[in-house]
């Protein structure tokens, strides 16, 4: 009995091993096809093009927009916790009808009134969604100590065949995460996470396609879609994508004369 326990044991761990030693690989394949150290080299990335919102998947909103995105400098060895990145999106074909800027610390709405501080939860949520996306795993997550990556096998998705791994940090943060056969590129993320008002577990879904070269050999999606918890909520169409523009902290940064308003 013993010696039968012992076996099963082993095999287990056995099984466990190889899922780990599958799953890394997947990653490391699928950092390849993004460009690899190219790709680790990324400082930052504008997005230009139509985003659509949705809400109970009937067209809530609709405008030209602008995604400014600048990468923090990571602590080497990688610390679990660290949080990198800042992020601008700017609405209207002249960037002139409001904006978004999130920070590692805060986030605000910008109108031409001034400037209205996000809820906590709201940018509680963005902190977590950006740590579960796979885009952000990957050029600022990989090494960090508790990081564990494990296949979940093979599958067909969408008419497609992919590969699939769990993603789970220290932090008990987890995304799911389908990986096109092919290509080698995330095509489909999933994650639950628990609603702050009713407590109810909500899962959001998130979809990647149109991948093509932004430069340097860089691969990043041009059209990128959003569910939660079955129902559409928001569509990106970019018509451009370019990488390392140099980005600075103004970008991110309230001008001094910003009026800060109360929120309603």
């Amino acid at each position: 009995m013993l010696c039968a326990a012992a076996a099963l044991c082993c095999l287990s761990s056995a099984g466990a091993l190889h899922a780990q030693d599958r799953g890394k690989r997947v990653i490391d394949d699928a950092l390849a096809a993004l460009g690899g150290d190219r790709y680790l080299a990324m400082q930052d990335r504008v997005e230009k093009g139509r985003a659509y919102s949705f809400y109970r998947e009937k067209l809530s909103g609709l405008t030209q927009a602008a995604i400014y995105t600048r990468y923090l400098i990571r602590p080497e060895p990688p610390k679990t916790g660290f949080f990198g990145l800042r992020e601008r999106e700017a609405f209207g074909k002249t960037e002139d009808a409001g904006s978004v800027l999130l920070t590692e610390t805060e986030g605000y709405d910008v109108t031409f009134r001034g400037a209205t501080p996000i809820t906590k939860e709201r940018w509680d949520r963005f902190v977590d969604s950006t740590k579960r996306n796979i885009f952000y795993i990957l050029r600022q997550r990989l090494g960090e100590p508790g990081m564990a990556f494990f296949s979940k096998g093979a599958d067909i998705w969408d008419n497609q065949p992919v590969d699939i791994v769990d993603i789970a940090d220290a932090e008990n943060l987890s995304v799911t995460v389908y990986f096109n056969q092919s290509t080698k590129l995330p095509v489909y993320q999933k994650f639950r996470r628990r609603d702050p008002d009713t407590g109810d577990r909500v899962e959001e879904v998130t979809m990647f396609s149109k991948y093509r070269d932004v430069g340097h050999g860089v691969h990043w999606p041009f059209t990128i879609h959003r569910e939660r918890d079955g129902e559409k909520i928001y569509e990106m169409f970019s018509d451009s994508v370019e990488i390392n523009k140099g980005l600075t902290d103004n970008l991110f940064t309230l001008p001094a004369s910003t009026k800060i308003l109360k929120r309603m």
